[in-house]
């Protein structure tokens, strides 16, 4: 569709006189009963001054665009009061919405139904929503419907069955990408539908790790990311994350760790030699994973986690972050790092925690989860899952067993424990950081490159902690071991 057609100059001067009115239901307007399902601005909703101009930057952007918003900042909402006012503007007929995992589509179902809406959740078995979702494009076309809301993941947008229903959206139809890095991919990109003209990427990180040609496909569909960026350290300004104390753990790898970290660095050296491009270089990639997954899984991690948790056994609220990889020199039973960690705390320090990876159902989860904020769980050992806009703001504690080159993940893992609850004032980060091994000269430069990233990205975080000389100070001794003050 092209929106050429909408006033958008009219919508943003309706918003923006909107917002010198007190939000309430009497004076908006808005707030009388509607049928369930139809699009109602809650009669509680407080927007921050920062998702007040994010809006008002995607309407004089004539509907589109990115919006490059912290952790935790509420992007959700944000797009749900972008649909609102689309609604009372322009009729809008249909919300769609694309989120990498379900359990994203758990957390957009829950905050859609305070502004009265009824979405279809679109996941797993086509037998369970594809019927519901033809229905309902069907009674919009024909005008017996004002409105659907659907949320989907990825995985099934890319789905036949939801590809043959895209032909139905009307025109007037939002396109919402949440935690849009990840439609960056060929197979994904290519199946976002050219006809919807009103486009929302939603992500803390919209670049692609290593791949600008996907980052350039995001920002070509959605739109540019818009400014002003809201930064993590806007967000600790605003109120929107809380403050924080950082603690950088410094770590040392075995000999056979360092060893084999050495020749993947080698090995990183002569690939970059090859093909200095870093995007689309698959060798490369691979290379830098396996080293990640190497340092991730450490295994003096485990002794400087049970020095640490010594101390801390009268805490809770605690995440643990682990790595995919493997502990070396662990039992059998025990190898994978997020089971060592488990039984370490569990077994041998009796801190009651549970595992919280992509592998626990849906069920479990929610369990685990109310467990966690009652405090019958003092921790959650976590993988990946908790990377993508898993909201538990109860979190009050962090350890980060596995750090990652990739900026996404290091900015969603540090983020995560920010997000503000009534019980929490403050939040604790421990990063547990591997000290690089002596190499050679010629892989040292290629080693000093790559660590010099990544010490900035620590030093950032530092500079935002309430201690932030200490731990500033705890970083310069990586900045002295390894001679990285001087270029």
């Amino acid at each position: 569709m092209n929106s050429c057609w909408i006033d958008w100059e009219k919508i943003t001067r309706n918003f923006l006189n909107s917002r010198k009115i007190k939000q309430v239901a009497e004076l908006r307007g808005f707030y009388r009963v509607n049928p369930s399902g139809i699009p109602r601005i809650p009669p509680d909703l407080e927007l921050r001054d920062y998702q007040n101009t994010a809006i008002i930057s995607w309407f004089r952007n004539r509907g589109r665009g990115t919006l490059k918003m912290a952790t935790g900042s509420g992007k959700t909402i944000t797009a749900l009061a972008i649909a609102m006012e689309l609604y009372q503007a322009i009729e809008l007929q249909v919300l769609l919405v694309i989120c990498p995992y379900r359990h994203l589509v758990n957390q957009w179902q829950r905050e859609a139904e305070k502004f009265n809406l009824k979405p279809i959740l679109a996941y797993e078995s086509v037998h369970t929503w594809q019927s519901q979702l033809a229905t309902e494009l069907y009674n919009v076309q024909a005008g017996n419907q004002k409105f659907v809301t659907i949320l989907t993941t990825n995985s099934t947008f890319i789905s036949e069955g939801f590809q043959s229903q895209i032909k139905f959206f009307p025109d007037k139809s939002l396109i919402v990408g949440d935690e849009a890095h990840n439609l960056g991919s060929p197979r994904l990109e290519e199946l976002l539908p050219r006809s919807l003209g009103l486009r929302l990427a939603l992500s803390a990180t919209p670049e692609r790790y290593f791949d600008e040609e996907g980052t350039d496909a995001i920002l070509e569909y959605f739109g540019q990311i818009l400014q002003p960026e809201f930064t993590l350290g806007d967000a600790i300004s605003k109120g929107a994350l809380v403050n924080y104390f950082y603690y950088p753990v410094l770590v040392e790898l075995t000999d056979n760790e360092a060893l084999l970290y050495a020749k993947l660095t080698q090995k990183i050296g002569w690939t970059l030699q090859k093909n200095s491009n870093l995007n689309g270089n698959d060798n490369l990639t691979a290379l830098l994973m396996q080293r990640s997954r190497l340092v991730g899984s450490a295994s003096n991690k485990l002794q400087a986690l049970q020095q640490l948790m010594q101390e801390r056994l009268d805490t809770d609220h605690t995440l643990f972050y682990c790595g995919d990889g493997y502990v070396e020199n662990y039992t059998a039973n025990y190898r994978r790092q997020v089971e060592a960690v488990t039984h370490l705390l569990g077994n041998q320090l009796g801190y009651r925690v549970a595992i919280y990876t992509a592998e626990t159902s849906l069920e479990e989860r929610e369990k685990i989860r109310q467990q966690f904020e009652e405090g019958y769980l003092q921790g959650l050992v976590a993988i990946r899952c908790l990377d993508e806009g898993v909201d538990l703001p109860s979190i009050q504690n962090a350890v980060i067993l596995a750090s990652s080159g990739n900026p996404r993940q290091f900015i969603q893992r540090r983020g995560r424990i920010l997000r503000p609850h009534p019980d929490k004032k403050q939040a604790t980060l421990f990063d547990m950081i591997v000290m690089p091994p002596t190499l050679d000269r010629e892989t040292w430069e290629v080693e000093r490159n790559l660590l010099r990233k990544e010490l900035k990205r620590f030093l950032e975080f530092a500079q935002l902690a309430i201690n932030a000389q200490e731990a500033e100070t705890k970083l310069g001794e990586i900045q002295d071991r390894y001679g990285l003050l001087s270029n």
